[in-house]
């Protein structure tokens, strides 16, 4: 069974602080991963207050793309930093965790198409080892480079592995429906359009609306939850709010 789990940016650091990582918070993730001892697993961090902050700086994002080498280089440099944390406290906790840079291997083409082929995940996979990968700078034809985010990673892991399960650990418990209460199952856009926005713009600048909407598109349950529900996410159950299209 392949499982694809999120561990969101703002989940393993403090995004008050520029690139601290939530070391406790870090720390239990990679516990309730190692407890959970999955032979087909694929994780994927986001960027929080390493990323983030650096590509404002250099004014990169998922469509304005940059030219300046340095602004690649410290982009891609400070994610590799995090990730090298991430893969370090899942080591700890006794996971095979190696590190993949989305920097390195996948690119996009001038209308914006992802090129990232997995077969290397797969022959990582097929020696047991837990690939790690991260929100990244990408080179982009036409654009010089842009920004690729964990949660386009996801989504397209699991599509191209066919995933079993697919998982988004935030900072939130779920999906909140106009009253702040958590919404169970979500089958199609209408049922959340009225919490979340109904517009296409609204998916621009990511946040759950964007999530929601990549999720209902997979062939696979996917849930969002918040860090306590990670080992009952891992161990099978539903956790937080399922999303199936």
């Amino acid at each position: 069974m392949t499982v694809v789990v999120k561990l969101g940016g703002s989940v393993v650091t403090d995004k008050s602080a520029p690139e601290t990582v939530a070391e406790d918070v870090l720390a239990d993730l990679a516990a309730a991963i190692g407890d959970a001892d999955l032979s087909d697993l694929v994780v994927v961090h986001g960027a929080g207050s390493f990323g983030h902050p650096v590509a404002a700086e250099h004014g990169a994002s998922s469509t304005a793309g940059t030219r300046d080498p340095a602004a690649v280089r410290d982009i891609s440099g400070v994610m590799e930093r995090l990730n090298d944390a991430v893969v370090g406290a899942l080591a700890d906790a006794g996971v095979p965790a190696v590190p993949v840079h989305p920097c390195s291997a996948s690119h996009r083409t001038e209308d914006g198409t992802l090129q990232f082929p997995t077969d290397a995940l797969e022959a990582m996979l097929g020696e047991g080892f837990v690939p790690v990968l991260h929100g990244d700078v990408i080179t982009h034809a036409g654009e010089g480079a842009t920004i690729l985010s964990g949660d386009e990673i996801v989504t397209h892991v699991a599509d191209d592995f066919d995933a079993d399960r697919v998982g988004i650990c935030s900072t939130v418990p779920g999906v909140f429906d106009e009253d702040g209460d958590v919404v169970p199952e979500i089958t199609d856009y209408d049922d959340v359009a009225a919490a979340l926005g109904e517009s296409a713009a609204t998916d621009v600048t990511g946040g759950m609306a964007a999530k929601v909407r990549a999720l209902l598109d997979l062939g696979a349950p996917a849930f969002v939850f918040g860090p306590d529900a990670l080992a009952a996410f891992l161990a099978g159950e539903d956790a937080g709010t399922r999303i199936e299209g």
